[in-house]
């Protein structure tokens, strides 16, 4: 836990919150500035600014929580939504995942989604690269 980490004071309660759910090594909790109706957040209660900084073993009960979620809130169509770093759009350093319901075209996650023409060469090295890291 960080002292000064907002979501590590909601966990401890020293933040009041609308819990969801709480587990041993998740908690989950109604987002106050919702994209929509039913919009929640389902972190970690192991703290790290990223992804890449929580153990294997802590995030294995997250997205069953925001499946859990998404079904109680009666989500049809819905975005599961987990930013790391400034430049991608995380304000809170501490991993979180959104369960944004999206009911319709006004309410919930907007997306742009720039895709790029594939030189299907250097994909394939790219391809080789990475999965020699795996």
């Amino acid at each position: 836990m960080s002292a000064a980490c907002i979501f590590c004071k909601i966990i401890k309660g020293d933040i009041p919150s609308f819990k969801l759910f709480e587990s041993d090594k998740v908690f989950a909790f109604l987002d106050i500035q919702p994209l929509s109706k039913g919009h929640a957040l389902v972190i970690p209660k192991y703290h790290g600014a990223k992804l890449t900084d929580i153990p294997d073993d802590h995030l294995s009960e997250l997205l069953p929580v925001a499946k859990k979620i998404a079904q109680a809130v009666g989500a049809t169509d819905f975005n599961i939504l987990q930013n790391n770093g400034r430049i991608a759009h995380q304000v809170v350093d501490h991993v979180h995942f959104h369960m944004i319901p999206k009911p319709n075209e006004t309410e919930g996650l907007g997306i742009h989604w720039p895709t790029q023409e594939t030189d299907m060469d250097k994909l394939k090295a790219l391809f080789e690269e990475i999965k020699a890291k795996m």
